[in-house]
């Protein structure tokens, strides 16, 4: 996620917009940037022999366990009216690509209580997605600087029900759903989802070495 920042930062400084994608390992929770209050346990959690790692995002909302999830992070800039309206903009490929394939979602309608609850996906707010069943799909963050945005968010796909109650202390409220799709056919999905809502055609670039070394050279320590 701090490449995500990264990517704003050269945004800014003419690079064109960003469509990416990615997944983590080890897992690790990430915490909303103004969220300062967590449980202790999170510091010493061990999942499949690894330390859960326990991230701060550049983006604010509250923690999100990344296991079994895909990430996918949008960097653009001149939209225009509210900060909901540009969640609402870019949240339309989202809506499409799962459309694709079956899966129709709509916006959550939960208001300011979420603060008091340290899962992100506890609940589901106007800026987030959830299937007709109830399932929060999708929970998404944003980081504006001048006029371009950071967005990036989280699929959950098949999170580990055991994990998730031994980091937030319940199971998902929003129950499970069947996802028979490899994470692959999901991508391709959103991109030509992406490609049509945002009528562009994006120049695929996997993260070499070199520019990965490049990135963490310049990234602040949070």
């Amino acid at each position: 996620m701090a490449i995500d920042k990264w990517l704003l930062e050269q945004h800014l400084l003419g690079s064109p917009p960003v469509l990416r994608f990615y997944t983590w390992a080890p897992s690790a929770i990430s915490l909303g940037y103004h969220q300062h209050k967590y449980p202790e346990h999170w510091q010493n959690i061990i999942w499949k022999g690894q330390k859960l790692d326990l991230v701060k995002r550049p983006t604010g909302g509250r923690a999100v366990l990344h296991q079994g999830d895909l990430t996918y992070a949008v960097i653009t800039s001149g939209l225009g009216g509210t900060r909901m309206q540009a969640y609402q903009k870019i949240c339309e490929f989202l809506i499409a690509g799962w459309k694709q394939l079956g899966v129709d979602l709509h916006y959550g309608t939960a208001g300011r209580g979420y603060i008091h609850n340290p899962n992100c996906f506890g609940t589901a707010t106007s800026a987030d997605l959830v299937t007709n069943d109830g399932y929060k799909l999708i929970g998404s963050a944003q980081l504006r600087k001048g006029n371009a945005i950071l967005q990036h968010g989280t699929i959950q796909l098949q999170p580990d029900i055991e994990l998730f109650s031994q980091v937030f202390g319940e199971e998902s409220r929003f129950g499970q759903l069947s996802l028979n799709f490899d994470v692959e056919t999901i991508i391709n999905a959103l991109v030509d989802a992406a490609s049509n809502c945002f009528n562009t055609q994006f120049d695929i670039q996997p993260l070499s070495e070199d520019k990965m070394q490049l990135m963490l050279s310049n990234i602040q320590p949070q």
